[in-house]
């Protein structure tokens, strides 16, 4: 018993070329990272204050006693973690040849000047 490939087949659940194209992003995704950028600029003097209060610590007046001990390495932490909304890490890449034929890289500089 032989299967034949069908013209309009059915690939993840779609036909072949349904669907958005390849590079577009998903609307959910881009609203809500849209929501995250608008939430991070209306409240950017706020989050200063809370990453310093978070670095250095609040004291109570009375007592003297810390309320939020000082832990500027959370500061940072909180800090990197927000930025990642707006500038998200970039995977790593690694390029590699093998033993016989080693990749080689050239770079040159094109004087555009004349």
């Amino acid at each position: 018993m032989t299967i034949e490939k069908q013209s309009n087949s059915i690939k993840g659940g779609k036909r072949d070329g349904a669907g958005r194209p390849a590079g577009v992003p998903n609307k959910s995704t881009t609203a809500a990272r849209l929501a995250i950028a608008k939430f991070v600029d209306g409240n950017a003097d706020k989050i200063q204050d809370w990453l310093e209060q978070v670095a250095s610590g609040v004291q109570d007046e009375e007592t003297g006693k810390w309320l939020v001990p000082p832990n500027p390495k959370d500061a940072f932490m909180m800090f990197q973690a927000l930025v990642e909304y707006h500038v998200p890490k970039l995977a790593r890449q690694e390029v590699v040849g093998d033993a016989e034929k080693p990749i080689k890289m050239v770079v040159t500089w094109k004087n555009t000047k004349k």
